[in-house]
């Protein structure tokens, strides 16, 4: 009972977030499942202090998509695709965006200064760590970190409102 409303309310922008990250339709949809496979496992590590439920579950799906991405199966696969996976990986990307866009985040995200959606944006829904925003990008890592220091100040003062 309860995995299933789980299932049905945050389902569609869980896989928004994790598709944003392994940009595979295949892939996302069997991180999906074992994305709620782990909050079922990991029910009990909730803590309700930490923050919202929602949260722990972005959070779990999102270290498991970045790990997923991170595997020499993803890095191998990479090599051997055709470009007949990039035509339905254009159209779920608007679905994806569509899934994101319901839970609010757009909306939140249009009140950052654009360095901060953009720290933000490569982290979360691209899965780059801090090092590699800085490394990939030419920021110096102190200044990514202040962004996105900054950036997660300014959302929860805008949540709070």
């Amino acid at each position: 009972m309860i995995m299933s409303y789980l299932v049905e309310n945050y389902s569609a922008a869980i896989y928004g977030v994790i598709f944003r990250i392994v940009n595979n339709e295949s892939v996302a949809q069997e991180l999906l499942q074992d994305s709620f496979m782990r909050f079922w496992e990991k029910i009990d590590q909730y803590d309700t202090k930490k923050g919202r439920l929602f949260t722990w579950m972005l959070n779990i799906a999102r270290n498991l998509s970045i790990d997923r991405l991170r595997s020499r199966e993803m890095k191998k696969g990479e090599k051997t695709d055709d470009l007949s996976n990039y035509v339905s990986d254009i159209e779920a990307t608007n679905i994806s965006q569509i899934n994101v866009d319901a839970i609010g985040i757009k909306e939140v995200l249009k009140n950052l200064r654009e360095e901060e959606r953009f720290v933000l944006d490569m982290a979360f829904f691209k899965g780059y760590t801090q090092s590699e925003i800085a490394e990939e990008f030419e920021i110096p890592l102190g200044t990514v970190k202040t962004r996105f220091r900054m950036a997660l100040k300014h959302m929860r003062s805008f949540l709070k409102e």
